[in-house]
Order: structure tokens, then C-alpha cells, then sequence
């Protein structure tokens, strides 16, 4: 598996620790396993990383799941919150933030699935149409070359909607568990850049 990077990487996680700059994981469908980058990090760093739980993991429904992150998230600083989605958790974390409005700090969007695809399985409802309108708070994309959930040429266009800086991932599947991806310090990395980074 190669990347594409152009940037220089800070120590890991550097000055999160305090639950004001919480790190929000929003998993996709069947949620983050035991082997899974997201529930990885929880485990290693459990005063860094809070996880939102859906009722139902099994047929993700828009409205359910945003209204979810509202309840959750409301415990924090919205404006010191980085959202760390995966597959479908990242457009959950956009179509939250249209609905609602809140400032946060940065979002990581990993592998983000194509809900307008036309064979997006259809017990996953509520959210499309892909939301393609510049976010106003610092984003990154990471996106695998050969996701089967979503076209390449899709994810890149994603991130330039959303003005989104573009990490590419070469052969990374769907970036999760079941194609290699569990100690994954490099989105450790990535998190940090967030915090460095301004929106354009």
C-alpha cells in the first residue's frame, strides 16, 4: 500500500489531552470492529477519542444517525471537536453539520461512500444527495485508489467540492480493518495536521 503525501507530519496527537479537544469517531455501516484504526485508537488513547453509538448499525437511517451526533456531542466544545469519519460516517458528519450548524475544529473524512451511487444498498437511506458545498472549518479526504465503495475519480471530486485536502492511499481497499488497516498511526498523523491547518 503506497501514499501520496506533500507535507511534513508533527508528534503524534500533540496537545490532545484534555476532553475540550475531543476526538469524535462517527464509524459507517456494522460500525468500527475490534481490529479497526477507529476503535484502535479509542483503546490506546481513551481520554482522546469518544465514539458516537447508533441504535442501528445495521440499517443506517440519516435522520437517526445526525440526530444521534446532536445528543452525543453536546457535551462538548463543538468549536474544539475534530469528527473522524469513516465510509459513511463521513457524510453523516456533513449532513449533521448542515443541519445544525455547529463551528468545529476539523473533520477526517476516510474513505467517504458515494450515497448517490446507483448501487448504494438501499437499507442505507436518508442520505443523499452527496453533499458537494465547501465546508468552513479544515478538512482532509483520504481516499484509496481501489475502494469499492466508492469511485476514485468520485473521492477526488468530493474533496474539491468540500475543499478538502486530498491524501491518496495507493491499493487501501476501504481503508479499514478487513484490508490491513488497524494500528494506523498515519491518520494519527493526519489528525495533527488538521489542527495545524487554516481554512482557504
Amino acid at each position: 500500500m503506497g501514499l501520496e503525501v506533500s507535507f511534513l507530519y508533527l508528534p503524534l496527537l500533540s496537545g490532545l489531552n484534555t476532553k475540550s479537544n475531543m476526538n469524535i469517531n462517527i464509524p459507517g455501516l456494522h460500525n468500527s470492529d475490534e481490529n479497526h484504526w477507529q476503535t484502535i485508537w479509542e483503546n490506546d488513547h481513551p481520554s482522546k477519542f469518544y465514539r458516537v453509538i447508533q441504535s442501528d448499525w445495521e440499517k443506517p437511517d440519516c435522520v437517526e444517525w445526525i440526530s444521534k451526533m446532536e445528543e452525543e456531542l453536546k457535551q462538548f466544545d463543538y468549536k474544539q471537536l475534530i469528527l473522524i469519519g469513516h465510509s459513511v460516517g463521513c457524510v453523516t458528519i456533513i449532513k449533521w453539520f448542515e443541519m445544525y450548524g455547529h463551528a468545529i475544529k476539523g473533520a477526517l473524512f476516510v474513505a467517504p461512500s458515494d450515497v448517490d451511487s446507483p448501487g448504494y444498498p438501499s437499507y442505507i437511506t436518508g442520505f443523499n444527495p452527496m453533499p458537494a458545498s465547501k465546508l468552513p472549518f479544515p478538512t482532509i479526504v483520504v481516499a484509496s485508489t481501489d475502494d469499492h465503495v466508492v469511485d476514485f475519480e468520485r473521492a477526488q471530486l468530493f474533496a474539491r467540492n468540500w475543499g478538502s485536502e486530498l491524501v491518496t492511499l495507493k491499493e487501501a481497499g476501504h481503508i479499514e480493518s478487513k484490508s490491513g488497516f488497524g494500528k494506523w498511526d498515519f491518520g494519527l498523523e493526519l489528525i495533527d495536521r488538521l489542527k495545524q491547518m487554516k481554512v482557504a
